[in-house]
């Protein structure tokens, strides 16, 4: 699969994808693009994962585009890669060395981030009079909020693991020889939820950052309802009715002050 720029391990209910080009810290040539994406479809309609971990193979998660590779068939496109809300079950990054410029933006990418102690994260390109083009302009203040996505945007300044977890912008920090035991840990309880239920809450959670309020409200309870049976569905409507019927009396009431 893509050259073997990227390798596929399943584990039961778990899958492992590791970005494998090692002699070149892993950074993205379109062979490692190419070869994401297709792990991703892959693993995203098999009907058997349930969680993935993405990290990198020997020292580094990834050092962002490959800047010394030739043109290899379609051209590298930033960002083609980078994006996994579409993928149905839940992506851990684990982040086992340094995630630079797409690096980083790959680990933006998942939905979660495991960073090991020893490791660094960030978006060097404005110190070569470029920008993140991989999504991360889009992503990380929805992450780190907007101040902090400034500032790690525009100085280029890497943060280390203490420094990326006080930002928010991983969630867990681990011993290199822990990290990826400790990020299918997370993996593991995530696939023992049930399927649908989780899938759907991704898909519900993503949504909620792009619409308003009334609108995400209206996608949850329609979500939901298909999730119930129709005694639980009947049940839970007339609790509703209920209680909308109590909040009118008590609104209505004349104010005995």
């Amino acid at each position: 699969m893509g050259e073997d720029a990227v390798l596929v391990e399943q584990r039961d209910h778990l899958a492992i994808v590791t970005l494998n080009r090692p002699e070149r810290a892993n950074t993205i040539n379109a062979a490692l693009q190419r070869g994401l994406r297709e792990a991703m479809v892959r693993l995203a309609n098999d009907g058997v994962t349930r969680a993935i971990v993405v990290t990198g193979a020997g020292r580094h998660f990834c050092g962002g585009a490959d800047l010394r590779a030739r043109p290899e068939g379609p051209a590298f496109v930033p960002g083609y890669a980078f994006d996994f809300d579409w993928v149905p079950q839940p992506v851990i990054a684990a982040i086992n060395g340094a995630a630079m410029g797409g690096g980083c933006e790959i680990a933006l990418g998942c939905d979660f981030r495991i960073i090991a102690t020893t490791a660094t994260i960030g978006l060097p390109e404005i110190r070569f009079g470029a920008l993140p083009a991989g999504g991360a302009t889009a992503r990380l203040p929805r992450v780190v909020g907007r101040t902090n996505a400034k500032r790690l945007i525009m100085t280029g300044d890497p943060l280390d693991a203490p420094g990326a977890l006080a930002m928010g912008l991983v969630d867990g920090i681990a011993e290199p020889e822990e990290l990826l035991a400790t990020a299918l840990a997370l993996a593991e309880t995530l696939a023992s939820r049930a399927p649908y239920a989780v899938r759907a809450a991704k898909f519900l959670l993503n949504r909620a950052l792009e619409a308003d309020v009334a609108s995400a409200l209206a996608l949850e309870l329609r979500v939901a309802a298909t999730m119930a049976t129709p005694e639980e569905l009947a049940e839970a409507r007339a609790e509703a009715a209920a209680q909308s019927e109590t909040y009118a009396r008590i609104f209505s009431a004349p104010d005995r002050a």
